[in-house]
């Protein structure tokens, strides 16, 4: 009873601590910009400013949160699917097919990624889930299903570098497109509008409540696939729902601010090494936590070296990068 309202409090804590920094964020996230940091009060009456505020950064914060959050939670499922830490949203090709998707959009319908017609986003969107989901289906047809974790990530690793060299094929072939696929590449919130903020939220809210059916089953898979079946679960239909989600909330990232490494990777272990939880937390945790870490990635890339503006997806890889050395330097000196 004492671990339970220890437990209890230090979850609530936590809570307390993402609410108090993601409203933080949200606030240096408006006020960060180009020209450096300056203040907007939603009462001003300067029309430019409040502009500037509604048109530019409200737009831009949202969606570096959003798809961070996405990218949580895909860390978050792909994590307890394989049962793997250091497994990523960017598994099973859903990456490279969602870069193949935009790759294709961006020549098919003569737009550019920094449209803000809402059909041209639209469709953009959709080829690149599309994208993402061909590249997963591509992948379980090789991996001849489900059953087996090891064969799975192997044939992810094969689609996504041969989708990757496809990508890179269009991109040559239509050298128009080059400077959108480089933006793309590196990662950038930068064409990120009120559009692609509707996209996403309706994408995160419809992954949140699918998954979180579902953490029960990746509670049993922790425990392995033999346990998980003893415990009357239709391992195989789970699995599939899930790796859709994992497409869905990948392609939907992923076609809006570019390639972002290491969020989705990091924002489940930040959360393992704070507070014990099990997936139906892990998920909702992994989710904010997702958002915090790229939002606060996005405001580091805008002021850094402000007038210019670094690519978010670099600045997450070095980031990112420390990260995991550090867990691993961690981790050897444990086991001395």
């Amino acid at each position: 009873m004492v671990q339970l309202h220890f437990q209890r409090s230090q979850i609530q804590r936590f809570t307390y601590a993402i609410t108090i920094i993601t409203l933080v964020l949200f606030l240096l996230g408006m006020s960060v910009g180009s020209t450096g940091f300056t203040i907007f009060w939603p009462l001003t009456n300067d029309a430019s400013s409040l502009q500037i505020m509604w048109d530019i950064r409200l737009p831009r914060t949202l969606a570096a949160w959003l798809a961070g959050a996405l990218l949580g939670l895909a860390g978050a499922i792909a994590q307890g699917l394989f049962r793997n830490p250091l497994a990523d949203p960017y598994l099973l090709g859903s990456a490279s097919g969602a870069t193949l998707g935009v790759a294709l959009s961006l020549v098919v319908l003569s737009t550019t990624l920094f449209t803000e017609n809402w059909l041209l986003r639209l469709g953009i969107t959709s080829i690149s889930f599309i994208g993402a989901l061909v590249g997963v289906v591509i992948t379980v047809i090789l991996a001849r299903g489900f059953q087996h974790t090891f064969r799975l990530l192997l044939a992810g690793v094969i689609v996504g570098v041969i989708l990757a060299a496809i990508s890179s094929f269009f991109a040559i072939m239509h050298p128009e497109i080059l400077p959108a696929m480089q933006a793309f590449m590196l990662g950038t919130t930068s064409f990120a509008g009120w559009s692609a903020c509707l996209l996403m939220s309706a994408v995160l809210i419809s992954c949140c409540i699918v998954a979180w059916s579902l953490a029960k089953a990746l509670d049993a898979l922790t425990l392995g696939e033999l346990t998980a079946i003893s415990l009357g679960l239709r391992l195989n239909f789970a699995r599939g729902v899930l790796i859709v989600i994992l497409a869905l909330a990948t392609g939907a990232a992923v076609s809006q601010v570019g390639l972002i490494a290491f969020v989705g990777l990091a924002a489940p272990h930040l959360v393992r090494s704070l507070i014990k939880v099990v997936h139906r937390t892990l998920l909702i945790y992994s989710t904010l936590i997702g958002g915090i870490l790229l939002l606060a990635a996005d405001i580091l890339a805008r002021g850094l070296i402000a007038p210019q503006e670094l690519p978010v997806g670099l600045l997450t890889s070095i980031l990112g990068g420390s990260y995991l050395l550090w867990l691993m330097h961690a981790g050897q000196n444990r086991a001395k």
